[in-house]
């Protein structure tokens, strides 16, 4: 008995010794939408100090595709070192799941939540192409022509796409959802004019407001943004009760060992209040969000059942 407990001391040794390592080489971050979407921006706004405050290099991964599914998925089946990291969105944790008959993973199972990375709002923007200068004109041209707006949205199951299946059930509007890969091509198209109205994480379409090529109606917080303090919330535009909150965070493969997972979630709250992470996610209209794997895995929980009875009520669902 006590040669066997010998041994199981130097195996619980050894294993803490060789989590204490963690990491020996580079990890892969992966992003579920194509390189400039929010997503992508957050990511790649952290990556940088995650790597200083890891020791190693995180290499960003783009997996856009199955409305969110693709990146996701990826994560789910890594091996469960903490060598998959992966980038989640409010869409591809709360709102894809009431959205795909079938995901290929169980978010619950699967994933593993290691830390909120930020938060932010939507903001509906305009082309400048059109005559639309507030919401109530929108909503006006929007029951007049059923059907003759286009809505972009980075990708089926977004939070673009919802928002504006949220914004369509409460005013009572038809208007044509149309998904992109990714959040560059469809902000390009609405600058072009080729969609008429998008809801997009102003973290993304800030700039192209600033530099006047689409026009910002409204931001889906209760109350505004910092980056667009001008800007009213759809709330004050004339949509009473109406608020989508867009945040993203750290993810990873269920099964990493505490060690692992305290040493991910510490760099993770680290890196968001560095000068530069802070600098950056301001500039996007996002604020750092921190904490531990499990109050961001309450925040799942919360806005997974939020959105369930919003795709639910609106009848939105994948195209």
């Amino acid at each position: 008995m006590t040669g066997m407990r010998l041994i199981l001391i130097g195996c619980i040794t050894w294993t803490h010794a060789a989590f204490a390592e963690f990491p020996e080489r580079p990890i892969r971050l992966v992003v579920p939408q194509a390189a400039g979407s929010a997503t992508d921006n957050i990511a790649r706004a952290i990556a940088p100090e995650l790597a200083k405050f890891l020791g190693q290099q995180v290499i960003v991964d783009n997996r856009p595709g199955g409305a969110l599914t693709v990146g996701i998925d990826a994560v789910a089946k890594a091996a469960p070192d903490g060598y998959t990291i992966g980038q989640g969105p409010v869409g591809a944790l709360a709102i894809t799941r009431h959205m795909v008959a079938k995901l290929p993973y169980d978010i619950e199972r699967d994933l593993q939540p290691v830390a909120l990375v930020s938060t932010g709002y939507m903001l509906l923007a305009v082309s400048q192409k059109t005559d639309f200068h507030s919401v109530r004109q929108l909503i006006e041209f929007a029951k007049k022509n059923p059907g003759k707006l286009f809505n972009a949205s980075s990708s089926n199951g977004s939070p673009g796409h919802v928002s504006g299946e949220l914004f369509k059930y409460m005013t009572g509007t038809e208007i044509t959802h149309v998904p992109y890969k990714g959040g560059a091509p469809a902000i390009a198209d609405l600058i072009a004019g080729q969609v008429q109205l998008m809801f997009e994480s102003t973290n993304s379409i800030a700039p192209h407001v600033r530099n006047g090529r689409v026009r910002a109606l409204a931001v889906t917080g209760e109350k505004r943004a910092l980056s667009l303090p001008e800007v009213p919330t759809l709330i004050e535009a004339g949509v009473p009760g109406y608020e989508v909150n867009a945040w993203s965070g750290i993810i990873t493969t269920a099964g990493v060992p505490r060690a692992v997972l305290d040493r991910l979630n510490a760099a993770v709250n680290a890196a968001i209040v560095a000068p530069q992470t802070k600098e950056r996610l301001s500039a996007m209209g996002s604020e750092g969000g921190g904490g531990t794997p499990e109050d961001f895995a309450a925040l799942i929980r919360r806005d997974s059942a939020k959105w369930g009875d919003v795709v639910k009520r609106s009848g939105a669902k994948i195209d």
